[in-house]
């Protein structure tokens, strides 16, 4: 008996000193939101020491039990109900699995390995890991909200990403011709899940659009300094120049000639109405244009009254030569 206790009293030592090496060990690890999760505990069991010596359980940083393996035999009515059915243990690589992690998961665990022996449990081994956890974002989106106004080159776009964590840095857009690339930066509006705590972010933007020049507008989002997502490109086409109609030749000339006389139709309209405005006398003209009427009229009477006897003496003259004439033919007959 003595030289049995001799030797469970070496491998005690040896265990705590093995426990206490391990104490230093840690590990960062990562899950994505609704998968599995690693949470390892990397024991050597250099002695190999069977599950029916050993006490082994997980417990998170609020010092809630994962996982409790006694003896060989699981231990669930000491597990929280957090946890209670979202746990699986690995033995070939002493890993502690833990599935449809979620972003309340993320945070510090400890693995704790103790050895059943006959003056109780004795720790061995202890192993700290890191979990932080991952959703992917969607794809960004770009849709068009409207243009400011009608036939206008200026459009406003909405870019928008969906069920992410952990909070992307930014988001920004890219504005690519065939001869340049500009970047536009703008406030990154989020929201957060109360209940599955993942983010939405979205901006909006306005662009003043080069209406002769092919342009492809990109959103991208900065997750981490070496890792973007883009969206698909959304495509806007340069405009070709609206043609001239075409006129007929002889449409032309109709209308030349419609013009030529309307011109001088106008023209003749205007010179008439010129004339007319000369021609009309004024207020000072018209006593003077009447006493020449009255002139006209004057001088029109004496006339009349001066031939009248002219034109009876010659009558009578005329009446007198008759009447001679006849005389001296009576003269001559007798």
């Amino acid at each position: 008996m003595g030289i049995c206790d001799s030797t469970m009293g070496l491998r005690n030592i040896f265990v705590v000193m093995a426990f206490l090496l391990s104490g230093a060990a840690s590990l960062k690890s990562q899950a994505y939101f609704n998968k599995t999760g690693d949470l390892p505990c990397h024991f050597t069991n250099s002695q190999n020491l069977s599950l029916d010596e050993l006490v082994i359980f997980w417990q998170d940083q609020d010092k809630l039990v994962l996982y409790e393996l006694y003896r060989g035999q699981e231990k669930p009515h000491n597990v929280d109900p957090r946890y209670m059915g979202r746990t699986s243990f690995d033995l070939d690589n002493w890993t502690l699995r833990l599935h449809n992690v979620q972003i309340k998961d993320k945070g510090s665990y400890q693995c704790f390995i103790h050895h059943k022996g006959p003056t109780g449990l004795v720790p061995i081994y202890h192993m700290s890991s890191d979990l932080s956890v991952l959703a992917n974002f969607s794809q960004p989106e770009i849709s068009l909200i409207s243009n400011q106004t009608e036939n206008s080159n200026i459009i406003n776009l909405n870019c928008s990403s969906t069920q992410g964590y952990p909070e992307p840095q930014k988001m920004y857009t890219l504005l690519k011709t065939k001869n340049s690339t500009t970047e536009y930066d703008a406030v990154m509006k989020k929201s957060q899940n109360n209940i599955t705590e993942l983010y939405s972010v979205s901006i909006s933007m306005s662009f003043s659009i080069p209406p002769e020049t092919n342009v492809s507008i990109f959103c991208v989002l900065q997750l981490e300094p070496t890792k973007t997502l883009f969206s698909l490109p959304y495509n806007i086409d340069a405009k070709p120049p609206v043609p001239r109609p075409h006129v007929p030749d002889h449409i032309v000339w109709i209308a030349a000639l419609l013009v030529t006389l309307v011109v001088v139709c106008g023209m003749v309209f205007f010179l008439t109405l010129r004339k007319r405005k000369k021609k009309q006398p004024g207020p000072s003209n018209e006593c003077e244009i009447i006493r020449v009427e009255e002139r006209e009229s004057e001088q029109t009477e004496k006339r009349v009254e001066f031939h009248e006897p002219e034109r009876s003496d010659e009558a009578q003259g005329d009446v007198n030569i008759s009447k001679t004439a006849a005389g001296n033919k009576n003269a001559t007959h007798f």
